[in-house]
């Protein structure tokens, strides 16, 4: 995995989170860490009546205590602080074309308010070229702890996709635990030679199947990581949240291709209930 790990900051409590597991990251991969705030994105609170000047002085100060903050728990990364004028979206996204991994400090998700006021983080997680993982401003851990769980679908595990590839690469740098949850639904059972639908036990042992077939793969290429294959039947959204319940990161897959709404309503709703930290990495 090449590039930075990059962090966008917005200046409010959310960030340090988001620069503590950006520190981490950068550690346990050996990459350089990315600092990046918009002077021309600060909260209303900060930039309602103040001259450019005073807003550029309060972006040094943001990058500056972030900065100190990652070389406390870090002191040997390579940091790069960056303030620019342009939108937050757009700097960000573009600079995570070059990125490894984008973190993104979150306002939490308790209210639909508190959900829409993250508007930046949603642009940029439809636009991404690079995982994104965003990081609510409660959040206490600096890493994903000893298990990560993955959502993946029987496509996606057929084709060995990037959801998996991140997934065992994180869990692989972190020394994790890596849970991959499939869902079953009644819509997604597999099909026989003579196009029967196989129900129940039957269905799910041949999708247990299929997934183990679809994981030996990367079992193979990263031996040292435990992992535990799961196929659950219900919808994902509450087979994922329910797994991650112990969990200290979940990673799930977007669709690059998806218009007019990049993020599909599986991938907000998990967004929205998380209640750990959410990798979203892009499908080629």
């Amino acid at each position: 995995m090449g590039g930075a790990v990059l962090v966008g900051l917005d200046g409010t409590g959310n960030s340090e989170p988001a620069v503590r597991w950006g520190a981490e990251e950068a550690a346990v991969r050996n990459l350089p860490l990315h600092l990046l705030h918009s002077w021309t994105s600060q909260p209303w609170s900060v930039s309602s009546g103040a001259e450019d000047a005073e807003l550029r002085r309060y972006g040094t100060e943001v990058l500056r205590r972030a900065e100190a903050t990652a070389k406390e728990l870090h002191p040997g990364i390579p940091v790069k602080a960056e303030q620019v004028d342009e939108e937050a979206a757009d700097a960000l996204a573009e600079r995570g074309r070059e990125a490894a991994l984008l973190v993104l400090g979150s306002r939490g998700h308790d209210s639909i308010a508190g959900f829409l006021m993250g508007s930046v983080s949603l642009r940029v997680l439809g636009r991404a070229e690079c995982p994104v993982i965003t990081v609510r401003e409660e959040e206490s851990s600096v890493g994903p702890g000893p298990e990560i769980v993955v959502g993946v679908t029987s496509e996606g595990v057929a084709a060995g996709d990037a959801v998996l590839g991140y997934a065992f690469t994180t869990a692989a740098a972190h020394g994790a635990c890596l849970h991959v949850v499939r869902a079953r639904t009644p819509s997604s059972a597999l099909r026989t030679v003579t196009a029967r639908p196989q129900d129940g036990a039957e269905g799910t042992a041949s999708e247990q199947e299929l997934l183990s077939a679809g994981l030996a793969p990367w079992r193979e290429k990263f031996p040292d990581v435990q992992v535990i294959e799961e196929v659950v039947s219900g919808r994902a959204v509450p087979a994922l949240l329910g797994a991650c319940s112990r969990a200290g990161l979940l990673i799930i897959g977007r669709r690059t291709q998806r218009m007019p709404m990049p993020l599909g309503p599986s991938v907000l709703a998990v967004l929205h209930h998380s209640h750990c930290p959410v990798a979203v990495v892009p499908r080629r």
